[in-house]
């Protein structure tokens, strides 16, 4: 198992961690719902760059009692805002956000439904890349490589996940034509054959499945990749889809997709004043550290 380091937003040393790497963690829900005056829920694959902009916004707000934030996909904390509860293991959670942050289509939806006026940019991503062992047995190079029938694709859940997924399958597809490789040959190979699907959290899965021996190479986000090599340089690689490591340059056919946010009702005493700075110079340097691009006012 990776050795993920603590996330919170507050460091108490003083607080005592209870789990168990290989049955009992919960990594993508952070800090105290009880005390937390600022509750934001938002898709996971920025989540190293959220928790940077939280702690940067706590530090100018320094009497907020505490933050609590949720990393998952979409889905689950679209649910838990409609219903206002969900289980984790043997633990229910009941909490409700101030702030929404997530694909532009889930914003839109949650729009409709009342639980937002409207939504603003964020952030893009850079496209996705191929994530590898650091030592790269099977010395894949390219695209070609993810047909043979000793590598195993490791990819996100087309059901659970839906966003990333099509995304993921969408840019394989477009940059297998552009590159003459055969289309239907390439999918039976690897989507109908050795490839590996993640359950419903495909930025903790995907590293871990490589680490683990269980896949070859993933395709994930350039950011994401960033992350697990800044993480654990030992372990990890990326092949860039286009452009280069440092100058990922993502052709037309690698598609990127968009970070968006709302305020969930009133927003509280914090949400508006969160959002607010979410929008800052600050928050778009933390968001470039990590290898996204800030936009803002984009509707």
């Amino acid at each position: 198992m990776l050795d993920w380091p603590p996330e919170t937003v507050m460091e108490k040393n003083a607080v005592q961690p209870w789990y168990q790497a290989g049955s009992n963690q919960v990594l993508d829900f952070h800090g105290d719902p009880l005390k937390a005056e600022l509750v934001v829920f938002s898709d996971g694959n920025h989540h190293m760059a959220l928790r940077d902009a939280l702690k940067a916004f706590y530090q100018r707000h320094p009497r907020l009692s505490d933050i609590f934030y949720a990393t998952t996909p979409p889905y689950p904390i679209v649910k838990l805002l409609q219903e206002g509860a969900i289980r984790i293991g043997n633990l229910t959670l009941s909490v409700q956000p101030h702030v929404f942050i997530g694909p532009p289509h889930v914003l839109d939806r949650l729009q409709i439904l009342g639980h937002i006026k409207s939504h603003v940019g964020l952030a893009k991503n850079q496209g996705s890349v191929l994530l590898i062992p650091r030592d790269n047995p099977k010395n894949i190079r390219a695209l070609q490589d993810l047909m043979r029938r000793d590598v195993r694709l490791f990819i996100s859940n087309p059901e659970t996940e839906r966003t990333s997924y099509n995304g993921y399958r969408t840019t394989l597809e477009s940059m297998v034509g552009s590159q003459g490789l055969n289309l239907d040959a390439f999918c039976a190979a690897v989507f109908d054959r050795t490839a590996v699907y993640g359950q419903c959290i495909h930025h903790r899965e995907a590293p871990e499945a490589i680490a683990n021996g269980q896949a070859d190479v993933a395709i994930v986000y350039y950011h994401l990749a960033m992350r697990y090599k800044r993480l654990f340089p030992d372990q990890f690689d990326m092949i860039p889809l286009g452009g280069s490591e440092q100058n990922p340059i993502p052709p037309l056919e690698n598609l990127t997709n968009r970070i968006h946010m709302g305020l969930v009702g009133n927003g509280g005493t914090w949400g508006e004043p969160f959002m607010t700075f979410m929008q800052g110079d600050s928050v778009g340097h933390i968001y470039e550290h990590h290898g996204l691009i800030p936009i803002v006012n984009e509707f």
